[in-house]
């Protein structure tokens, strides 16, 4: 009996459509060539892959017409759909912010005010939380002018480097809203992790990807007596590899260590007595 295929979202443009068809290439699953292709359909992956519009890939996926998606963790939340998140992809990392005209406006200062967003839903139930009632605001697209032109008395809006919100004359004010990044979603009420053997595949491919991006191979040669304060500084995963070098009284160490920072333990490495060290990329792994 054949699998069922899995159906996945893939958002068809804007800041994740790249990264996230690039993760599904990295991750063994071909992808389109031509960005007016609505579907592609991998029988040998046992996947197929839907283009869709990022706003509307949560609402497809939580009423179980698709199986998974990508989206943002803010379109998640603001869409109100019955899916979830299982899994941080790393990619279009966001804060959800308030800003409005004046510096010192904090959050409690919004109680009976307007605020322009485009995420209704999403600050909605934070405003909730806090106990605090507002007359909300929703415009498509960007809302920096909202205030100027007397639609609203602040905004709540996506903030990457606040530079536009400046321009504006806008201020940043109060928590985040929301520390949003791409995520893969799934139906609240889905069976596809236990039923069907793609889905295991597809999770562990993903999930090689993501640590293959954290990670990288370090091989260096160090003095045996030196072994013990070496494995100190590059532990690996579960246990680095050792081998005896044709050296006397060397060997070879070979381990995983976090990309960011390889230059240090060069640095600490060879300062401790290794050398020949050489530091590899990672394409993929399984753990």
């Amino acid at each position: 009996m054949s699998k069922k295929l899995i159906k996945i979202a893939v958002p068809n443009k804007g800041a994740l459509s790249g990264a996230a068809a690039t993760l599904f290439k990295e991750a063994g699953y071909p992808q389109r060539s031509d960005s007016k292709e609505l579907v592609l359909r991998c029988v040998e992956e046992g996947v197929e892959f839907y283009y869709l519009r990022p706003r509307d890939i949560a609402v497809y996926v939580g009423e179980g017409t698709l199986d998974l998606g990508i989206t943002g963790r803010d379109m998640l939340i603001d869409s109100g759909a019955n899916a979830e998140e299982i899994m941080q992809l790393g990619f279009g990392r966001s804060k959800f912010r308030f800003a409005g005209p004046v510096a010192d406006m904090d959050i409690p200062d919004l109680d009976g005010k307007r605020i322009a967003t485009s995420y209704p839903g999403l600050l909605e139930k934070f405003l909730e939380e806090k106990g605090i009632s507002a007359r909300l605001i929703h415009l498509d697209g960007a809302v920096e002018s909202s205030i100027q032109l007397g639609v609203a008395d602040a905004i709540a809006d996506v903030v990457e480097t606040g530079t536009t919100l400046r321009k504006a004359g806008l201020h940043v004010f109060g928590e985040p809203i929301l520390f949003s990044e791409a995520i893969l979603i799934k139906p609240s009420d889905s069976k596809l992790d236990s039923a069907n053997g793609f889905f295991e595949h597809l999770m562990q491919r993903i999930s090689g990807v993501l640590v293959a991006r954290d990670y990288a191979l370090m091989d260096y040669d160090i003095p045996e007596g030196l072994l013990d304060d070496a494995i100190k500084l590059t532990p690996g995963l579960e246990a680095p590899t050792i081998s005896p070098l044709s050296k006397d009284g060397w060997v070879a160490v070979r381990s995983m260590v976090p990309s960011v920072k390889t230059q240090k333990l060069m640095d600490d490495l060879y300062d401790l007595g290794a050398r020949a060290i050489i530091v590899t990329d990672l394409r993929a792994c399984r753990l």
